[in-house]
């Protein structure tokens, strides 16, 4: 059974979302937006990269939606725009753990 091209397009658009997602920097800087909105100033010197880098990595996620930016005068301010990644970040957690723990029962 051939996949219909609606889903085929929904495929598509998800493996967009994780593959922006698909970086350490990125994966980073999303936990550290759950928290509170940052500048990329401060971004930038928390994922220890240079500003265009980290802009890069900003303007990544903004493409795929997880990501917005908010202006106060001369400051951009970066934001989490969706509250359903701390699931995501739990479920990795635990596939994380599983894995481990898998491994070193190997090891036994």
């Amino acid at each position: 059974m051939a996949i219909k091209a609606i889903d085929l397009r929904r495929y598509e658009a998800r493996a967009k979302i994780a593959k922006a997602m698909a970086h350490p920097s990125r994966l980073l800087m999303l936990d550290l937006l759950q928290k509170k909105s940052h500048t990329v100033t401060e971004l930038t010197a928390i994922v220890g990269a240079d500003q265009s880098t980290v802009s890069k990595h900003l303007s990544i996620l903004r493409d795929v939606g997880l990501v917005d930016v908010r202006r106060e005068g001369a400051m951009s301010y970066y934001q989490l725009k969706c509250a359903c990644l701390d699931g995501f970040f739990s479920c990795i957690e635990t596939v994380l753990m599983a894995d481990l723990a898998c491994r070193r029962d190997a090891l036994k």
